[in-house]
């Protein structure tokens, strides 16, 4: 069977992002032709208002004008690309003014799909090229996004998933701002605020998905990674070191130390930081950090594969 070419698009509250990848539903071979990430927070102020800001969905639609002519350029059908939406757009009351915009520049209409959908996709994505006896199952996929985390628990398939909203982005407008302005280094009061939700929030999931079962954790997405290439002490950011790079839980005690104690000048100059990173990092160290307390895990797998690449794989199975 001929190699299925497809776009996918993950669209989280912090950031969208596009893979570009050929893969044989026959061999299951996947190589990917583009991969690209920009910053558009579009989850900008959803926790307080419950609505998408117009300047948020102009950001998003901008990039996803640059991902359409990136599309176009690799000959990919509309009907093999999919864009899923995540927290942000799950939350807003204004939702149809970014799903008709979407439409209109991309041609296909925007899928938000539930926390639970997104763990399945995520979990596919980090845990394809996991081999046992190198890494060992069950695998716990964490993916600590802009308005949420996931939590998907399994070996060979998922046994079991939650979504809750303490994601990066989400939790820093509630606890690490004041007046509308980030606190640059936080007080103690504010980092425990932090603390107390995302203990709340594992509370909630230990109902439903036993974590400490967990042999491996693997975790997802740019405040995971971004502490990976921290712990590797990088000099810019590289993706082939950084995936499948192991971060000892002392490691990312260590790291949130400094990012917290840090002023934003000092958290902006470290080589591996991306700019829209630098304001939302310090909650989402403080998540991966009580994830591994919860857990008992030692360390924590960094995967520079995760949703998008599980987006990707099931388009191309569906397109058989």
């Amino acid at each position: 069977m001929t190699a299925q070419r497809v776009a996918a698009i993950d669209c989280g509250t912090n950031s969208i992002r596009l893979l570009l990848a050929e893969l044989d539903p026959d061999t299951g071979d996947f190589h990917e032709l583009d991969r690209r990430m920009e910053i558009v927070r579009l989850g900008q102020g959803v926790d307080r208002t419950g609505r998408l800001a117009p300047e948020a969905l102009e950001r998003t639609f901008g990039a996803c004008r640059r991902y359409a002519a990136a599309i176009a350029e690799h000959g990919i059908r509309s009907d093999h690309v999919r864009f899923v939406a995540t927290s942000a757009s799950r939350d807003a009351e204004n939702r149809e003014d970014f799903v008709h915009g979407i439409r209109n520049i991309l041609g296909v209409d925007p899928e938000v799909i539930t926390g639970d959908q997104e763990a399945a996709f995520s979990f596919t994505g980090a845990t394809e090229e996991l081999a046992p006896g190198t890494f060992d199952p069950p695998y716990l996929v964490v993916d600590i996004g802009g308005g949420s985390t996931e939590f998907v628990l399994g070996s060979e398939e998922v046994e079991a998933a939650r979504s809750v909203d303490i994601g990066c982005v989400r939790l820093t407008e509630r606890h690490l701002t004041q007046d509308g302005a980030l606190v640059p280094t936080p007080a103690p009061a504010l980092i425990e605020a932090v603390r107390a939700d995302v203990a709340a929030a594992l509370d909630e999931v230990e109902r439903t998905v036993p974590l400490r079962r967990a042999r491996t954790l693997v975790g997802l997405a740019g405040t995971v990674t971004t502490l990976g290439g921290i712990a590797l002490g990088l000099d810019a950011y590289d993706p082939a070191r950084i995936h499948h790079a192991r971060v000892s839980l002392t490691q990312v005690r260590d790291i949130t130390h400094r990012l917290l104690t840090a002023t934003h000048d000092e958290r902006a100059a470290i080589p591996v930081m991306h700019p829209g990173r630098v304001d939302v990092i310090n909650a989402g160290a403080l998540v991966l950090l009580a994830i591994m307390e919860r857990t008992g895990a030692e360390e924590v797998v960094v995967s520079e594969h995760d949703i998008l690449d599980g987006i990707a794989i099931h388009t191309a199975l569906g397109a058989r």
